[in-house]
């Protein structure tokens, strides 16, 4: 009987299925993007990390306790009057100067590990706020006005280690005193476009009088959601900087990045030589930035020091912004509250290497040619024009499957040419694996330059010295009536938004 009853209900069951599925018939949903636009090659950035790589290059100023103490780290003791500017601190003449070398905002240093604070905050004794006349002089408002006025980004060093704070290695030092420093901070401005958090993970200190060793884990012990979302509730578009998470220390302080250099990261396999390349395939956007001294002495200034040459900073700048990475360039004000004369000399002489070398695109006046230009959608194009058109927007691209491409550009007239500049359109994230660069005299015969070159990865941006050589990169070039760009690998369609020769 139990039998008989099991086969009845199964049979119903299958005989409303049937039915069911007779019911139904299944549909292929085709999606169409009429753009034709090319699919991201996932990680790609967040908008304020495109907006935080368009800066490019900017100044870091280390000013502060250290700077009256001859230190680079404080142990965090020191009497709050050691601190004593001889004239008012002058955040506008420090942006000004940086602006002349083409720097386009800047870090201003308020709080290093010694604890001492630049602005009078609500978290500790250890700041400006009961002190008079020119130490009395609130560095993080001044300096965030002084941005705004001058047009610049501006951000601001706050550093997680404190040697000073009784608190700090204990529950509520994050609670009560990081966290809260920051998000005072972020009321300076909601245009920040950095917070800088360095590595330090906790030494010897005096912490209140303990005089004694506390060392933290800052993978966990920061709190860095919290942090993150509290800043970016304030300042939507300010990056966190290295603990933060949204951009890498590039690996070293010595201002050079890796030829080849992704803007994705994997911080499982980190070590400071793959921060200086990146990772291919890392599941995190986290591009590079490289922090480096203008000076011959320390971070923090000191008696004596000289500024680098013009010519040294440019190497630093084309192993930097020319190897997908930013430059943050210290430059350390000094007991006046201002920077040196031979600092601002020497970042005038910068700023005119710069804009004589980087500064007349041939491109603009050259023939370019393509191997393929992709289908152009409803309202959008993917034409060769594109990459010389100053549109960030705008860009070339080839067809879906068409992994390998030819640029040629061509002048009537031979153009002296050292050195080409490519852009990726990292919207869609950095593809480019392999290609190379070739010249003509006469249209006919093509010989490669810049072979000993890694000429690997492009990204953000990439500019190639022609003659391979970063310290001698100007020379007397070449004269090409013609220069032929392979993209021999990549990971999908190559993307490019600019292309420059100079």
């Amino acid at each position: 009987m139990r039998q008989t009853l099991l086969s009845i209900g199964l049979a119903a069951v299958c005989s409303a299925q049937l039915s069911a599925q007779s019911e139904f018939t299944l549909k292929t949903q085709t999606l169409t993007d009429p753009e034709n636009q090319p699919l991201a090659v996932h990680p790609v950035p967040s908008e304020r990390q495109l907006l935080w790589n368009e800066t490019e290059f900017y100044a870091f100023f280390h000013y502060g306790m250290n700077t009256f103490t001859n230190k680079e780290w404080g142990y965090g003791d020191e009497a709050e009057t050691i601190y004593a500017p001889t004239q008012q601190p002058n955040p506008k003449q420090w942006l000004e100067s940086v602006k002349a070398a083409g720097m386009k905002g800047g870090i201003a240093v308020v709080k290093h590990h010694d604890g001492f604070c630049l602005w009078p905050t609500e978290t500790t004794t250890h700041s400006i706020k009961n002190l008079s006349g020119n130490a009395s002089y609130n560095i993080a408002e001044g300096f965030a006005n002084a941005a705004r006025e001058l047009g610049m980004k501006y951000g601001f060093y706050v550093s997680p280690w404190d040697r000073n704070s009784a608190h700090y290695g204990k529950d509520n030092y994050v609670t009560d005193v990081f966290l809260e420093q920051c998000a005072e901070l972020s009321k300076y401005g909601d245009d920040q476009f950095e917070m800088w958090f360095d590595g330090a993970n906790g030494d010897d200190g005096y912490y209140g009088g303990a005089r004694e060793v506390r060392r933290v884990d800052a993978s966990y012990y920061y709190d860095i959601p919290n942090l993150r979302d509290r800043v970016h509730r304030i300042c939507k578009n300010c990056v966190m900087w290295g603990v933060g998470g949204e951009a890498r220390w590039i690996g070293n302080e010595q201002g050079y990045a890796g030829e080849t250099n992704w803007g994705t990261f994997d911080p499982a396999v980190e070590s400071n030589a793959i921060r200086q390349t990146g990772v291919e395939g890392g599941w995190q956007w986290q591009p590079g930035e490289s922090d480096a001294k203008a000076t011959d002495a320390g971070w923090f200034w000191h008696s004596g020091e000289s500024f680098k040459s013009a010519e040294t900073l440019f190497k630093m700048y084309l192993e930097t912004v020319g190897r997908n990475a930013t430059l943050i360039l210290n430059c350390p004000p000094d007991k006046t509250g201002s920077l040196p004369a031979a600092t601002v000399n020497g970042l005038k002489e910068l700023g005119n290497l710069i804009n004589t070398r980087l500064g007349s695109d041939l491109a603009k006046t050259a023939k370019i040619e393509v191997s393929e230009t992709r289908t152009s959608g409803a309202t959008r194009t993917y034409a060769a024009a594109n990459m010389t058109d100053g549109n960030k927007e705008t860009y070339w691209a080839t067809n879906d499957g068409t992994n390998q491409a030819t640029i040629t550009l061509t002048w009537d007239q031979a153009q002296t040419v050292r050195y080409v500049q490519m852009m990726e359109n990292i919207r869609l994230g950095q593809r480019i694996q392999d290609f190379k660069i070739e010249y003509t005299t006469d249209g006919n015969t093509w010989k490669e330059l810049a072979k000993n070159i890694q000429t690997t990865t492009v990204g953000y941006k990439r500019i190639i010295p022609l003659n391979g050589n970063t310290s001698s990169s100007y020379g007397s070039g070449y004269q090409a009536k013609g220069l032929r760009i392979t993209i021999e690998k990549s990971i999908s369609c190559p993307t490019l938004s600019n292309l420059s020769v100079f």
